[in-house]
């Protein structure tokens, strides 16, 4: 009778964290339609893959509430009953990353600090903590960052977090344009680590080239939408 009803707790608890997780998932969504982030065209992705639609972040991360709300999901998770963080420190990637980095931070009273791209001379691209910011030896660390398809941002972050010493609790993500990917694997260590996102969007991606991508092989350009606000027009291959 006793396993009878450990059983029937955990399928609540189950049943809880799924409908949870849905709540989320569908406040999120609500969040990034409301502000027009979800975009339409063909567009190069930062990753090299094209598509034919292209969430653009910044319209989120321009409204603080929106963001603050999105955040708050994220700080949830990570304390305990008491209230307090159960990480030491929360960083992400730049560009997005660094505002999702510092609003969670804030929530969970921690430190927050971001990682930058740095090409090698070899012409390999890594992330790196620069400006005095550093993880420290032991550090509970929660990685955030904005959008996911191949993961290659959080991916280089993975390694400087390790080779500092820091323990990594969870990789974090808004939205999940992966597929459904549910963990990262360090190209330094081979370590696993579990990936959550608050809403998984299904948006199929292409490699480039009209044999692959409906758009390239309609003759349309690719725009890769510019860090600098605009958006450039790439060649369609």
């Amino acid at each position: 009778q006793g396993h009878r009803r450990l059983r029937s707790m955990t399928t609540i608890r189950a049943a809880v964290d799924i409908a949870a997780a849905a709540a989320v998932a569908g406040r999120t969504e609500a969040v990034f339609r409301r502000s027009g982030a979800l975009r339409e065209g063909h567009f190069a992705l930062k990753s090299g893959r094209h598509s034919d639609a292209y969430v653009e972040k910044f319209a989120v991360l321009s409204d603080p509430a929106a963001t603050s709300e999105l955040c708050a999901f994220w700080a949830a998770r990570h304390r305990d009953r008491d209230g307090a963080a159960t990480v030491d420190l929360v960083a992400g990637p730049t560009s997005g990353g660094v505002i999702l980095a510092f609003e969670t931070g804030r929530q969970l009273h921690t430190r927050a600090i971001f990682a930058e791209e740095v090409r090698d001379p070899g012409g390999s691209v890594r992330r790196q903590f620069r400006r005095g910011l550093a993880v420290r030896p032991g550090e509970r660390v929660l990685l955030v960052d904005d959008i996911l398809t191949t993961g290659g941002s959080l991916l280089a972050m993975i390694p400087a977090v390790e080779a500092a010493g820091g323990e990594i609790v969870e990789c974090s993500v808004l939205v999940d344009r992966s597929g459904g990917r549910a963990a990262l694997t360090s190209p330094l260590t081979g370590r696993v680590y579990p990936l959550r996102a608050l809403w998984q969007l299904e948006l199929p991606s292409y490699e480039p080239g009209a044999e692959r991508c409906p758009g390239c092989a309609a003759g349309t350009e690719a725009i890769t939408p510019g860090s600098s606000g605009t958006e450039v027009a790439a060649s369609a291959r």
